[in-house]
């Protein structure tokens, strides 16, 4: 096993931190650049901002191309992380505000620990199935409460479980390629790749970005710049120091930052009801990641020494890894 000594474990801390900040700040932009672009066409804006500035750090720190070995994994992750989940996550957010879409989206974290169980040997348990299943109800509620709304609103949450489902398969898949690449060699090639995968857009996004106001431009390269750039690079210094269950943990933060920010710059709360449904998504999380003992009933030995008064035999810590 790999021990970080506490300045490195700090560094990791941290550069999550930053992820988690920036990432939240993405769904309220997304939200308010959606206004003027279309999903595939900010996906492509975004994309190409982000891999000319990852591409100028890449040259400034002669980091070259990553090694063979990583390929696959950046690849899977360009097509599926930063090509498909940006196009299925903007979409879903015309079709929904920017806090539901966040709730609906962190249920990824449970989809990273599921697919890293089985595909990283990182270890499936009881607590992971329970809160999948805990967290896709959640995700049922959010879907039921948006069906006033119209069928639009509903196909906005669908929309959001796909960018969970692409967004967790890409993080499985960066977590091998971080065995061979750095983290800004993956954040590079792989955003490069999302731009190539996004590139039959590129009509719409010269077309509307031709008519798109200023504000919403400016919009579109602070996604590439900070949510792209800087975080998917900080995010990949974090993952390759942990393991992928543990790093998708770190982003439980990122609803509650989103509401906040979508309220303060947009004037969007969600519905109570659909509230409650983003937190059972939380609540899912957290019961699969949750790492309490539990404590059951032990067999009394009828041999055994007499226990002290006050003391209940019949229980004992069981220190399980269910």
């Amino acid at each position: 096993m790999q021990h970080e000594n506490p300045r490195s474990g700090g560094l990791a801390i941290a550069a999550a931190a930053v992820t988690v900040v920036l990432w939240a700040s993405a769904f309220v932009s997304i939200r308010s650049a959606g206004a003027e672009y279309s999903p595939g066409a900010l996906a492509l804006g975004r994309l190409l901002a982000g891999t000319v500035v990852l591409g100028a750090l890449l040259l400034v720190r002669r980091e070259g191309l990553p090694p063979r070995q990583a390929w696959p994994g950046i690849v899977t992750a360009g097509v599926l992380w930063f090509g498909a989940y940006m196009v299925a996550l903007n979409w879903g957010e015309q079709l929904v505000d920017a806090g539901t879409a966040a709730l609906v989206v962190n249920i990824g974290p449970i989809l990273i620990a599921l697919l890293g169980g089985w595909l990283l040997k990182e270890g499936l348990s009881s607590r992971l199935l329970a809160g999948l299943a805990v967290s896709f109800a959640g995700a049922a509620v959010v879907g039921l409460s948006m069906s006033g709304e119209g069928s639009s609103s509903v196909g906005g949450v669908l929309l959001c479980v796909a960018a969970a489902v692409t967004y967790a398969a890409g993080v499985v898949s960066q977590k091998p390629a971080l065995r061979h690449a750095s983290a800004l060699q993956f954040a590079t090639f792989g955003c490069a790749i999302g731009a190539l995968a996004t590139l039959p857009f590129a009509g719409q996004l010269v077309s509307e970005a031709a008519d798109a106001p200023a504000s919403a431009t400016l919009n579109v390269v602070y996604l590439g710049v900070f949510p792209t750039a800087i975080a998917f690079t900080t995010w990949g210094y974090a993952l390759a120091r942990t393991s992928a269950g543990k790093m998708g943990a770190t982003t439980y933060a990122v609803p509650a930052i989103v509401v906040f920010m979508s309220w303060l710059f947009l004037g969007e709360v969600p519905g109570l009801l659909t509230l409650g449904g983003g937190l059972l998504c939380l609540g899912g999380v957290a019961v699969s990641r949750s790492t309490r003992p539990l404590r059951r009933r032990a067999p009394v030995d009828p041999s055994a020494p007499p226990v002290p008064p006050g003391t209940d035999p019949g229980l004992v810590d069981a220190h399980t890894r269910d």
